[in-house]
């Protein structure tokens, strides 16, 4: 487990050095404050109606006021995905209560196939972080617990993980996954090994980010999706989008927050292919398309709201020109119908798939660069993203996805990770910079800020 204290020390002071305040000046005033107070005001009433209609369960219908579970039975998604962000707004006897309900209610002794991104994402992520936020042991006691349920996964011929795993027996299933499933699992495994003192957490999550690397073509590219028992890409389409979009994330983030020069050394023989044959210049615009893995010719021109996490990485990377330039991009495809769509052709404009399921990478790419450049541009963007969330996704009981952004149409859900990212990142971006430090944590692909406490 590298634990080189030295490189990340003068990296996380470069870094702030780079950033000294971010948007510091502008949230201070009125303005921002009223703003926090309003995205505070909104998120208490998406978790009041989950509390009051799904309490105990894993997520709100919000149309028809009824509850969902994963599974068929609950693993307390939307408590612990949505603590940290209870935590953080200051929201005290709502924390208390779902601190409490978890710690009494929360069993991973489940005979259930759990599907180990989404868990690890959502629920190793949130224990841990709201662990250290709170102190509270049993958070960490129900982490390990997890943690060690996981595990098997990792038995596969290669190392790499896969899908899906029996919290109960430890069997699994699904051989067939993708670079992010198998490469989105280190800040969290990672994490948990540094705070038990257990090598192992740790040891399984960077062979399977190695392992993936590893098997990269020769341009530099990683595939769409990859066989775990044969080491084989079934998709040799490459891009930043879902399936792929957190491997890149976490390369550098695990260099960020372990001080990894592995990761740090995988990010930088990885970014430079990214930007080549991924980027695309359209009417002098920059985006992000698709192109395959082992010639680099273009496969699609398509961008939408999961690839608008990038400008948040290429600026927290360094790269503060060309997130500048993408999220001027991001922001065309939010304006072109009020609300972005799941996916767009950057080529002709048009809506390839319509739907919005409350996604939050935007507005965390507008708080990035909010820190990054001081520029008050980019709260005037938030908070226009944030009146367009509330005036077409606000619903009677909490906040609804679109089915499409063209008519507005809703869609009876609400994902755990509006709660956990979507408000989340909004009310950073206008709370005071007190209220979170940026360069004392990383957030997981969750929003779920974890501190290099160890």
């Amino acid at each position: 487990m590298p634990d080189r204290i030295a490189p990340i020390v003068f990296l996380f002071a470069a870094l702030a050095a780079f950033g000294t305040h971010g948007c510091s000046k502008s949230r201070q005033d009125q303005h921002a404050q009223e703003l926090a107070a309003r995205v505070r005001t909104e998120f208490l009433h998406a978790w009041n109606n989950y509390e009051r209609y799904a309490w105990g369960h894993d997520a709100l219908r919000p149309l028809s006021k009824t509850a969902r579970d994963w599974y068929g039975q609950s693993l307390l998604m939307t408590p612990v995905d949505a603590l940290d962000t209870l935590i953080l707004m200051h929201l005290d006897a709502e924390a208390e209560r779902t601190r409490s309900l978890i710690v009494s209610n929360l069993s991973f002794d489940r005979d259930i196939y759990a599907k180990n991104f989404e868990v690890t994402i959502r629920l190793l992520g949130g224990l841990l972080s709201s662990y250290q936020f709170t102190g509270d042991k049993r958070l960490l006691s129900l982490a390990e617990d997890l943690g060690n349920r996981l595990l098997p996964v990792f038995n596969s011929p290669t190392g790499l993980p896969y899908v899906y795993v029996n919290l109960r027996t430890g069997q699994t299933r699904g051989p067939v996954t993708n670079p992010a499933e198998t490469g989105t699992l280190l800040l969290e495994f990672g994490t948990l090994s540094k705070l038990t003192g257990r090598p192992v957490f740790y040891e399984k999550a960077k062979r399977a980010l190695v392992e993936t690397f590893k098997r990269r073509s020769s341009l530099g590219l990683v595939g769409e999706s990859i066989n775990v028992e044969t080491g084989a890409w079934t998709s040799t389409d490459s891009h930043i989008s879902g399936g792929i979009d957190s491997y890149y994330e976490y390369l550098w983030k695990c260099w960020l927050l372990f001080g990894d020069t592995d990761c740090r050394e995988m990010w930088e023989a990885s970014i430079p292919a990214v930007n080549k044959y991924l980027a695309d210049e359209v009417r002098r615009e920059l985006w992000y398309g698709h192109a395959d893995m082992q010639t680099g010719k273009r496969t699609n021109t398509t961008y939408g709201a999961l690839d608008a996490f990038f400008p948040g990485l290429l600026a927290l990377s360094g790269d503060v020109s060309r997130a500048r330039r993408l999220q001027t991009s991001s922001f065309k495809v939010w304006n072109l119908h009020g609300i972005e769509p799941e996916t767009l052709d950057y080529k002709t404009m048009r809506v390839v798939a319509g739907s919005y399921h409350l996604r939050p990478e935007i507005v965390e790419s507008t708080y990035y660069l909010c820190h990054y450049t001081s520029d008050p541009e980019y709260q005037r963007m938030g908070e226009k993203i944030f009146g367009d969330f509330v005036k077409y996704c606000r619903a009677e009981a909490g906040y609804a996805a679109l089915a499409d952004v063209v008519t507005k149409q809703q869609l009876d859900e609400m994902e755990s990770f509006a709660l956990a990212e979507t408000f989340k990142y909004f009310y950073l971006l206008f709370a005071p910079p007190e209220t979170l430090q940026f360069d004392k944590v990383i957030f997981n692909t969750e929003a779920h800020p974890l501190k290099r406490t160890w």
